[in-house]
């Protein structure tokens, strides 16, 4: 089947979410910050995901404006961070986290090709619109798909339905996109086509399915339509 639904994970794929602390890092009276920001945004990242990961396990489901905050806290603790001023604003500056580069003009091209094109993210509907709608990108996205309306973070198969269910398409005319090897697994175990932005250059995930396609950007997703 042709791919007629191109649909994105937010966070490290759409938007950069190493880009609070590196903009953060940069202001004016932050040189502590400075010496250790690329450890806190690899570290905030990763405890933000696994926060996800352990209580979809456990059942113990919250937004994902809760674990991004838990996540925060534990790398700061663990880089010897203690400035709740500097908390506050490393969580503000998370509510505007600038889109890679490439995005716009790819969107804008999946758009004229007459693609649908949304987003499917464990992001809570407040903080997926204020990403979108601070990068611009509102005219490309046709919708905000998120876990809260199923209560239960990726990989659930539960999540990967909201696209069917909203979209009306099959899951074989889906290309899923997304920056983080075990979601692009799952959607492909799923039954979508799927992209893995591979920005870091990591290996492959050994998971019970693999991604179809592995990318270093977003830049060539048009030519996978």
């Amino acid at each position: 089947m042709p791919i007629t639904t191109c649909i994105f994970d937010a966070y490290g794929t759409l938007f950069d979410v190493n880009a609070a602390a590196r903009l953060a890092a940069d202001e004016p009276g932050q040189d502590a910050l400075a010496a250790v920001w690329p450890q806190l945004a690899r570290d905030w990242r990763l405890k933000q995901l696994q926060y996800t990961w352990l209580r979809a396990v456990a059942d113990q489901h919250c937004d994902f404006w809760q674990v991004t905050q838990d996540g925060l806290d534990w790398a700061m603790e663990a880089t010897g961070l203690d400035d709740p001023i500097l908390r506050e604003r490393l969580l503000a500056l998370y509510w505007e986290l600038p889109a890679y580069a490439e995005v716009p003009d790819m969107l804008a091209e999946l758009n004229s090709r007459g693609i649908q094109t949304g987003i499917l993210s464990n992001g809570s509907p407040d903080m997926l619109s204020g990403a979108v709608d601070s990068a611009g990108l509102g005219e490309f996205i046709t919708a905000n798909l998120t876990v809260e309306s199923v209560g239960v973070f990726k990989p659930h198969a539960k999540v990967y339905d909201l696209v069917e269910a909203h979209y009306g398409c099959a899951r074989d005319e889906v290309l899923f996109v997304s920056s983080n090897g075990w979601d692009a697994a799952g959607a492909a175990g799923y039954g979508f086509q799927t992209a893995w932005v591979n920005r870091a250059g990591e290996p492959i995930d050994r998971l019970y399915a693999k991604p179809h396609h592995v990318l270093s950007d977003l830049t060539t997703i048009p030519d996978l339509t």
